[in-house]
């Protein structure tokens, strides 16, 4: 049997980038995949990502992001594809929501270009938007959207042109390590390697039991609406990203319209998800929640909320503080672990592929990933 170098769990965003780093680092590559090639069956699906650097979940998050800037036009110039592209971005809601007040503190540390709106100025520069009298918006020039199938064809099929064997509709059944190397057993045999990098998405629990994660996956939707009066208003030269908070909490993401009158403008809630399972999963979408994201727009974006076109559900992994796990597992230090990503991952895909191949390659990375430890208190008090 072949003997690997390093086998990678999972080939999704964060595996897919893996297996190409570590490829690129002339290591023998074996991916594991329990779906085909960039799936729509994760997270990792649904045409569009939003990315920005004036981060308001932390500002600890702004030094990956800036490096991950770097990886993504790498990314694309070396597989040709079309993967990221810069709209601005409005961070918007009332001056002291945690979307405009943490994008503002990022932005202060760091010393990121931006620009604080008024209600009147949001309406003179977007006058599709329709913000509330008493509502701000930092802008940022740097934000946009990147492509999630895209990106995870582009790295496989780099890492497949620099040697890496992938392998798909293969779940991975277990794993385990000593001081020799690792075992993976799939349904078709047992692998063998030096090292591991796992990178399960919604299936953590199962395939990273021993780490006892306090992780819980919730069904998300992302819907499609064919705009009223036509597209060319929401076209990418035109509307930004946006993230708006509006009241008790409730934060509604959106983007420009990508992909011509068929396309429609895409929309959705962000941290409104209900808990399921990766087997439990309900993909049907439900006449309520169309009607319920309608409604949104009309109070905010009333031209994008014409006809509805279609609706996908997507699955987020979050952790009890909602940053991500990233680490080398801290019984077994030839297996790498990355998961929890908590809906706000896949502008991160190229860094952390970086960082995993670090990881997995001399047990440490330079970049900060402190936060990401499975370690920390919020993953490991008592509940």
């Amino acid at each position: 049997m072949r003997a690997y170098d390093v086998i990678v769990a999972g080939l999704g965003g964060m595996g897919s980038s893996a297996a190409y780093h570590l490829a690129a680092r002339g290591r023998r590559v074996l991916g594991l995949e329990r779906f085909g090639p960039a799936h729509d069956q994760g997270a990792s699906h649904g045409g569009s990502r939003i990315t920005r650097q004036s981060y308001f979940e932390d500002p600890a998050y702004v030094p990956l992001l800036l490096r991950a800037y770097e990886l993504w036009d790498k990314l694309a110039r070396d597989s040709g594809r079309d993967l990221i592209t810069l709209t601005g971005g409005l961070m918007a809601g009332r001056p002291d929501s945690v979307v405009v007040a943490g994008s503002l503190r990022s932005a202060r540390e760091w010393g990121l270009p931006h620009e604080l709106l008024d209600a009147a100025e949001i309406r003179r520069r977007y006058p599709l938007f329709r913000p509330e009298p008493d509502e701000v918006a930092l802008y940022e020039d740097k934000a946009g959207l990147v492509r999630p199938e895209a990106t995870v064809e582009a790295n496989l099929a780099l890492a497949a042109g620099l040697g890496a064997e992938l392998r798909f509709h293969e779940p991975v059944v277990s794993w385990s390590a000593d001081g020799a190397g690792v075992a993976v057993r799939t349904a078709a045999g047992t692998y063998r390697a030096d090292a591991l990098v796992v990178c399960p998405g919604p299936w953590a629990s199962r395939l990273l039991a021993d780490l006892g994660l306090p992780l819980v996956v919730e069904r998300h939707v992302q819907f499609w609406f064919a705009p009223r009066g036509g597209v060319e208003p929401f076209l990418p030269a035109r509307q930004p990203i946006y993230i708006w908070e509006q009241s008790a909490g409730i934060q509604v993401y959106g983007f420009p319209a990508l992909d011509g009158p068929d396309g429609g403008v895409k929309v959705a809630f962000f941290r409104r998800g209900e808990v399921t399972t990766p087997d439990t999963i309900d993909r049907a979408i439900r006449p309520r929640e169309i009607e319920d994201m309608a409604a949104h727009l009309e109070a905010r974006l009333p031209d994008a909320a014409g006809r509805f076109l279609r609706a996908k559900a997507c699955m987020y992994t979050n952790t009890p503080d909602e940053h991500f796990v990233i680490a080398r597992h801290p019984a077994h230090e030839r297996v790498t672990v990355a998961c929890g990503f908590s809906g706000h991952g896949f502008k991160f895909v190229p860094v952390v592929g970086e960082i995993l191949a670090d990881l997995a390659l001399t047990g440490s990375t330079p970049h900060p990933i402190a936060l990401f430890d499975p370690a920390r208190a919020a993953l490991t008090a008592p509940r």
